[in-house]
């Protein structure tokens, strides 16, 4: 049963005029800026947690609150409108606004690349397809948000993401749950990635970051280079040059890997299922402005986009009619701030 503070729906529905006093989704339509027209809504689960979804962009996540204090990462684009994304090459970056996340796919992440007769850019197209919306509200259990986004071509992928993003009223939890669908006539590419973007005060050289790997390998020769410290998380430096990591988790069937600080009492976990995601790409972006760690969970561990995928063998596929379903949680927690089993406590 959910509660908030400690208070059950029915003592809950005493001290309030209507439940929007303490849990609600707001609906906003950006009015200036390279985001105008843009749909954003806002998640209050009244446990501390605020929550910003992009209906624009994918149903993406953008910045995120416990207790007032920020965890997600935004870019020095920020969050734009879908009419300016660019998707040759590696454009993408122009309106990859950071976020708690942005989704990669479809059909094809990682560098561009041309896979047969298809050109391909960077991390693909789906993050600037806008949603239908279908469920957006607050009940006496939860705060969700549903929608479907399709990312089609004339002669080509035909491939339906049904999203779901729900929080319990007063819990420290978000969990999210995606169906990709083929919704085609012929078997089709399918690589997703979920870029996790974790940026300041949670990202700071007194955090520590949680990622218990079986296995790490380095993508190329900068992260060769540091592939000693992969774990070390340290303030910004300037010149620093990305280096990414993938890494595997041996036998677990669940992981939960994250970033706390304990200075400020605040961390992140990200809970995922390796039989869906079974590869998680670590990006240690730590340079001045392009301060973030991100935490990647995919069902590729190819990173050298989808014409390296098909070589190596290991392209993902969905026949028609065929569904595949990913789930992931994030716990977001900060000391103070009265949420799980802490707020028995208070009930009175």
């Amino acid at each position: 049963m959910a509660d908030v503070l400690g208070r059950t729906p029915a003592e809950l529905r005493r001290r309030v005029g209507r439940l929007s006093q303490v849990a609600r989704v707001d609906q906003f339509v950006e009015a200036d800026g390279p985001a105008r027209g843009a749909r954003r809504l806002r998640m209050v689960n009244g446990g501390g947690i605020e929550l910003e979804v992009h209906p624009d962009r994918c149903l993406d996540l953008g910045a995120v609150t416990v207790g007032g204090l920020p965890l997600s990462w935004t870019s020095a684009s920020g969050m734009t409108a879908p009419a300016a994304f660019e998707a040759d090459g590696d454009e993408w970056l122009r309106t990859f606004g950071g976020g708690l996340l942005a989704t990669c796919g479809l059909d094809t992440f990682g560098p561009p690349s041309r896979d047969r007769d298809t050109s391909l850019g960077l991390h693909g197209r789906v993050g600037a397809q806008p949603a239908e919306l279908t469920r957006c509200e607050a009940t006496a259990t939860e705060v969700v948000v549903e929608g479907r986004v399709r990312q089609a071509k004339l002669f080509g992928e035909n491939l339906v993401l049904h999203r779901r993003i729900s929080s319990e009223l007063g819990s420290d939890r978000v969990v999210l749950r995606d169906v990709v669908t083929n919704e085609g006539f012929d078997d089709s590419p399918h690589m997703i990635l979920y870029h996790v973007n974790l940026g300041w005060p949670l990202l700071d050289e007194d955090a520590v970051l949680r990622l218990p790997a079986a296995t790490t390998v380095a993508r190329d020769e900068d992260a060769r280079a540091g592939l000693d410290a992969w774990q070390e998380l340290t303030a910004p430096r300037a010149g620093w040059r990305e280096q990414v990591y993938r890494h595997e988790f041996g036998d677990a069937d669940r992981v939960a890997v994250g970033i706390d600080n304990a200075r400020l009492g605040l961390s992140l976990e990200l809970e995922f299922a390796t039989a869906q995601l079974p590869w998680l790409y670590q990006w240690k972006m730590l340079g001045e402005g392009a301060y973030v760690v991100g935490l990647e969970p995919t069902n590729c561990g190819v990173v050298g986009g989808r014409a390296a995928a098909r070589a190596a063998g290991q392209l993902p596929t969905l026949a028609a009619g065929e569904s595949v379903t990913y789930e992931l949680a994030f716990v977001l927690r900060r000391a103070g701030v009265p949420v799980g089993a802490e707020r028995k406590s208070v009930a009175a």
